[in-house]
């Protein structure tokens, strides 16, 4: 399954440039445990080119709210796609998502009001393969090869949705040179 996704309206920035160093070991792609994650959930049927900016920015709006009262730090925003390319753009199904405290248990009702969309979930993930984009998101087909390739040359097979973390995008914060964007590109993955 092959999903590019360009987000032109809005990504945050996380964390400074000298940051992106700790993820460059994913430049080789690898299999590892990873922690379930509780996220908080926005998800949108149609082209993310126009979901992912009312996604994003309810899911920020809601993230402030809740930050003071459970001392969190912001985490890179993430989105998932359940349907495969083929799907037509208007159809897609994307789950966009932002990681909160364990101790978020429920969406302020006001908040609900405005923004119906929003969920708590937690993200399973257990065996994940994983590789670092450095570039724009309409250039990751490359490297979503090269990670397929890496989970079938290790005996695994993908088991669930294509996900994206995005590290340093487009956003208000950032209007930089989109072949300088940190996009960690997963699978959930399991051995045939």
């Amino acid at each position: 399954m092959r999903i590019i996704v360009v987000l032109t309206t809005f990504v945050l920035i996380v964390g400074c440039s000298n940051k992106f160093q700790e993820y460059e070991y994913l430049l080789m792609p690898e299999i590892s445990d990873k922690t379930d994650q509780k996220m908080l959930v926005y998800t949108a049927v149609g082209d993310p080119n126009e979901t992912v900016g009312n996604a994003f920015g309810a899911l920020f709006s809601t993230f402030f709210k809740l930050k003071k009262e459970h001392d969190m730090d912001m985490l890179a925003p993430r989105a998932r796609w359940p349907k495969g390319p083929d799907t037509p753009k208007d159809e897609w199904l994307g789950i966009y998502g932002l990681p909160v405290a364990e101790s978020v248990l429920e969406i302020p009702p006001k908040m609900l009001e405005e923004h119906p969309e929003l969920s708590l979930e937690v993200w399973q993930y257990g065996e994940t393969a994983e590789i670092l984009h450095i570039g724009s998101y309409a250039s990751e087909n490359p490297t979503v090869e090269k990670l397929h390739q890496f989970i079938s040359e290790s005996g695994y097979e993908i088991s669930g949705p294509h996900e994206e973390e995005y590290l340093k995008g487009p956003g208000m914060f950032f209007k930089g040179n989109p072949d300088k964007y940190y996009t960690i590109i997963r699978y959930p993955v399991s051995k045939r």
